[in-house]
């Protein structure tokens, strides 16, 4: 993942830490609110969050860009991916957790699905 992830521009490697750090203390809290699967169910829901975008990412940075229309293709692509999979993966979470706590899932998922959306406001070069 480090090989891939240094490859990747620097908005979108920030925002993915920014994302694993509010996972972090979403898990932490889900486990002090609702125990071992509070902190279970918030840990998947960013850790969906984490890896769509970073797929969503990767496959971005695959695209040509030789043109305006390249690069709204690339984006669009990247962006059905990032939905389908979010999709896929909530689904086996839902049908295979018994005891998700759903408010921490939901919660953690929305949280760091805002934060990805932040790397517009991230500079490229300090």
């Amino acid at each position: 993942m480090n090989a891939s992830l240094g490859a990747l521009r620097r908005p979108i490697r920030i925002v993915l830490r920014w994302q694993v750090i509010a996972t972090a203390v979403l898990t932490l809290a889900g486990g002090l609110l609702a125990g071992m699967d509070g902190a279970l169910s918030a840990a998947l829901g960013g850790a969906i969050s984490v890896v769509a975008g970073w797929v969503s990412a990767v496959v971005a940075s695959k695209g040509q860009g030789r043109s305006a229309g390249d690069v709204l293709t690339g984006a669009l692509k990247a962006e059905a991916v990032k939905i389908g999979l979010i999709a896929f993966l909530l689904w086996i979470v839902l049908a295979t957790y018994e005891n998700v706590v759903a408010p921490a899932l939901l919660g953690s998922f929305v949280v760091t699905v805002l934060i990805f959306t932040m790397a517009f406001f991230v500079r490229e070069y300090d």
